[in-house]
């Protein structure tokens, strides 16, 4: 994403493209948890568990393949901020990363969601206050971080505040079934789009959204749309990701929607005459065939991750390690970038490209063999701990221990 102050130009445009900021998914748990006693408490000078088990699952293998989704979230965001520009083969083919990566995180986070409400068995009653909390507490911290960040000046465009709005939705919609997810999402991929349009033109705002209204139907990751994403992720995390049939099924539908969205904008376009604008798969375009395509590529991706996670672990541990820690990476590459100045993105090198990417990658790797946790990840972890920890004292008590609701 360039200069937000400047004039943007049509889907085409060298602006256009390169506009998709790929924010880290922010307050994300990682793990499907079991129903058990509650979790024993954790000095905070402790680390954070092994990133191959849930943290409050005792005996329950943590589902990794979702880190690393998120992880290659993290390195299409770097690629997309600052993928070099040099020749013609490279920067074409990184220009897979553009849109799709944000798409892949926010899906991520509707399974983050349902996860942290109990998987493929919802949280009721009280743990599903709980879990409500939990995702309101993250996403009130996610408002002033995505405003400090916005503060550095960098040319790009936070997406924190919609994450924020996303997260409330989400909260909303804990306790729905998948087919009722599904349809919602289905009417925000085919209703989102026209409203954007619609309203679009009602937003000053030319880069990070400033207010509510922006948040919604401004220009980029306009709420409207992307919650589309959200429920799709939602729905996804109320099935058994553990069952290879689904990962399977999963793979099946992603190389269809991403025919179905792309196919479908050419035919819209050069078959059927419609205007370029409203049926274009462009980047950042807000249109319900990218909505279809994003979808379909986030699906393949969280397939393929799950499966290859299993198989070949160490392999993949640095990735890994990167999409644990995706909140705090997505922050630090954007100081990063603060320090290097407006011209790493607007004209990058394969140089930058490669010591960024690779200076994140190594940078979560060791902390999260150190540590655990990221800086951030840890703050939003116990800030929504307490939270729901002081709801669950204020409310209704029952008999029975209550499941676990964080990873």
């Amino acid at each position: 994403m360039r200069d937000a102050a400047r004039e943007t130009g049509g889907p085409g445009s060298r602006w256009h493209r390169r506009v998709g900021l790929q924010c880290a998914m922010a307050a994300h748990p990682s793990a499907a948890p079991a129903p058990g006693p509650a979790p024993r408490p954790v000095p905070p000078s402790a680390p954070a568990p092994a990133a191959g088990r849930s943290d409050d699952a005792p005996g329950r293998r943590r589902l990794v393949g979702i880190d690393l989704a998120r992880g290659v979230a993290v390195l299409g965001m770097v690629t997309a901020h600052v993928g070099p520009d040099e020749g013609r083969v490279l920067p074409r083919l990184l220009e897979v990363a553009d849109g799709r990566s944000a798409a892949l995180f926010v899906v991520l986070a509707g399974v983050g969601l349902a996860l942290l409400s109990g998987g493929d068995r919802p949280a009721t009653g009280v743990d599903l206050v709980r879990a409500r909390v939990r995702v309101l507490a993250r996403a009130a911290l996610l408002v002033p971080l995505g405003a400090l960040l916005a503060l550095l000046g960098t040319p790009v465009v936070v997406i924190l505040l919609t994450y924020g709005a996303l997260f409330v939705v989400g909260a909303a919609a804990l306790r729905l079934p998948r087919v009722a997810l599904l349809v919602l999402a289905g009417a925000a991929a085919l209703g989102g789009p026209v409203l954007h349009a619609l309203l679009a033109p009602l937003s000053d705002a030319t880069g990070s959204p400033e207010t509510l209204w922006d948040v919604l139907v401004g220009p980029y990751y306009p709420a409207v749309v992307w919650v589309a994403y959200l429920l799709v992720g939602l729905a996804l995390g109320r099935g058994d990701l553990r069952s290879p049939g689904t990962r399977g099924r999963l793979a099946l539908l992603g190389a269809g929607l991403v025919v179905l969205g792309h196919g479908g904008s050419w035919v819209a376009e050069h078959v059927l005459g419609l205007p370029g604008v409203l049926v274009t798969t462009e980047p950042h375009s807000a249109t319900t065939f990218e909505v279809v395509g994003n979808t379909g590529s986030a699906l393949l991706v969280l397939a393929a991750c799950l499966v290859v996670a299993e198989r070949l672990p160490r392999p993949v541990a640095p990735v890994v390690a990167t999409g644990a820690l995706s909140l705090t990476a997505y922050s630090g590459h954007l100081v990063v970038l603060a320090l290097l100045g407006t011209d790493a993105v607007w004209d990058p090198t394969t140089g930058t490209w490669l010591a960024l990417a690779l200076g994140v990658v190594l940078v979560c790797w060791a902390w999260h063999a150190a540590l655990g946790r990221g800086p951030l990840e840890a703050l939003l972890h116990r800030v929504s701990l307490r939270a729901a920890d002081v709801t669950d004292r204020r409310g209704p008590r029952t008999p029975a221990p209550l499941p676990t609701l964080e990873r």
